[in-house]
């Protein structure tokens, strides 16, 4: 790989996973490349991806960190918060610098990273399946979400309605993406974008602000709320899923980084990493109160949606929902942008398919309908988030970006680098292989008495 010798000067802008040099694309590849998504249009400003960075990580999970803090417990619940806050920060800056690191050269996408760093195919079988399962589950997962909350609005708002399924509830979420999913490349969803990451804001303030007002309820517990001691180390382990889920913004980075402009002067990583820190801000302002003020006013008796325990007032209870509605709208279309990119990449690449409106109609149409199908189909939110929060979201976001690092970098044994990489990369194995676990079990309990359809 490092065999290159450096560009030819023109070739500085740009740059596109295959080609070395922007003069070896053949006018073909260059129409391709301007017509994916992820590359077509890179004019992006660097509040661009302050809100798209938002709007990827403050997702539905910041709801659910109170009943993740009640089963960590004060002491290893706000160590947990802050030291993935800090882990995921790291990581996401390694992310931001790797983007452009080889001259005239640009990482546009997760798995192009990952090819340069573990080789051509090895890099494509690491990255993609994990990417994949991380954006298409989240997608799911959104799916849901976006239909308990149109449900939990219809039932407050008109409590003696006769109540609808909510499987009804996420068709109906499901045909805003219907029409959505059709803009074009991450630019052109920029205003769903913005207002996603201002709505995350404003539930995640009305869901601490709701806390507060309560107050301390009487006869709080902060015990663990499992009887036996498996069921609360089973409970831990979920809950570590949970807070892994709520940061997972890293699938998305390289392909926000991509819409920014770039040159040898001025490269991408400026903006972007300013950008960051912003959504990093606005993340923690959403995040902590949420989760410790949350706890802190109902112990261990908080739901694992904290909307649902906060039953009053109606209306601020039903504008919450919605707010999460239009987030989560915002969300679902962060995260399938890069499906869309490989979709069509190997739809136009590899089947030879033209590049026109109808296969993308065709082929993005039958991404939402799947994704609306399994998650009515398996709606046990809370189980789902511990279990691919731990399978996918550890990885991409935790330590394959450090793995990269080292593999790329080669930071001398025992340096600062050297030794922060592998207590990142340790901490994350642990995550990935235990919060699976408790997640695997809820889903089992909650599984028991499901039926399909319902």
């Amino acid at each position: 790989m490092g065999t290159q010798g450096p560009p030819p000067s023109n070739s500085l802008r740009g740059g596109n996973g295959y080609q070395w040099q922007v003069d070896e694309r053949t006018a073909r590849q260059k129409e391709i490349d301007d017509w994916l998504p992820i590359t077509s249009s890179r004019n992006a400003k660097w509040w661009y991806s302050a809100f798209h960075n938002v709007t990827a990580m403050v997702g539905a999970g910041v709801l659910s960190l109170p009943y993740a803090m009640s089963e960590l417990g004060w002491g290893p619940g706000v160590v947990i918060l802050v030291l993935s806050w800090i882990i995921t920060l790291y990581t996401l800056w390694q992310m931001v610098e790797m983007h452009e690191m080889v001259p005239g050269k640009r990482f546009d996408r997760y798995h192009e990273l990952g090819q340069y760093a573990f080789g051509e195919k090895l890099g494509l079988y690491i990255v993609v399946p994990q990417q994949l399962v991380v954006e298409v589950g989240v997608n799911i997962v959104y799916m849901v979400t976006g239909g308990k909350s149109l449900k939990k609005f219809h039932d407050t708002v008109c409590s003696t309605c006769k109540p609808i399924k909510q499987t009804y509830f996420i068709m109906i979420f499901a045909s805003v993406h219907f029409v959505l999913s059709h803009l074009p490349n991450f630019n052109s969803i920029s205003g769903v974008s913005l207002a996603a990451a201002v709505m995350s804001l404003s539930y995640s303030t009305i869901a601490w602000g709701a806390s507060v007002d309560k107050g301390v309820q009487e006869n709080v517990d902060y015990g663990y709320k499992a009887k036996s001691t498996a069921g609360t180390v089973f409970n831990f382990f979920s809950a570590l899923g949970e807070v892994a889920f709520a940061y997972a913004g890293h699938n998305v980075v390289l392909e926000i980084q991509a819409t920014i402009p770039s040159t040898p002067e001025k490269p991408s990583k400026g903006p972007m990493w300013r950008g960051v820190i912003v959504a990093y801000i606005v993340v923690a302002l959403c995040y902590f109160p949420v989760a410790l003020i949350g706890y802190w006013m109902f112990g261990n008796a908080v739901s694992d949606n904290i909307l649902i325990t906060l039953e009053k007032p109606a209306w601020l209870i039903a504008m919450a929902n919605m707010f999460v509605v239009i987030h989560v709208i915002g969300s679902y279309q962060i995260y399938a942008m890069p499906v869309f990119d490989m979709i069509e990449t190997v739809l136009v690449k590899k089947l030879h398919f033209k590049p026109s409106f109808l296969l993308r109609f065709i082929s993005r149409n039958i991404y939402v309908a799947f994704t609306m199908f399994v998650g009515i189909t398996f709606p046990f939110f809370g189980g789902l988030l511990g279990f691919f929060g731990g399978f996918a979201f550890a990885p991409t976001t935790y330590f394959l970006p450090c793995i990269m690092w080292l593999a790329i970098y080669k930071p001398k044994r025992y340096s600062l680098s050297w030794i922060t990489n592998w207590i990142c990369i340790i901490l994350g194995v642990l995550l990935m292989v235990l919060s699976p676990i408790g997640g695997l079990r809820q889903i089992i309990l909650q599984a028991k008495d499901y039926e399909f359809y319902s």
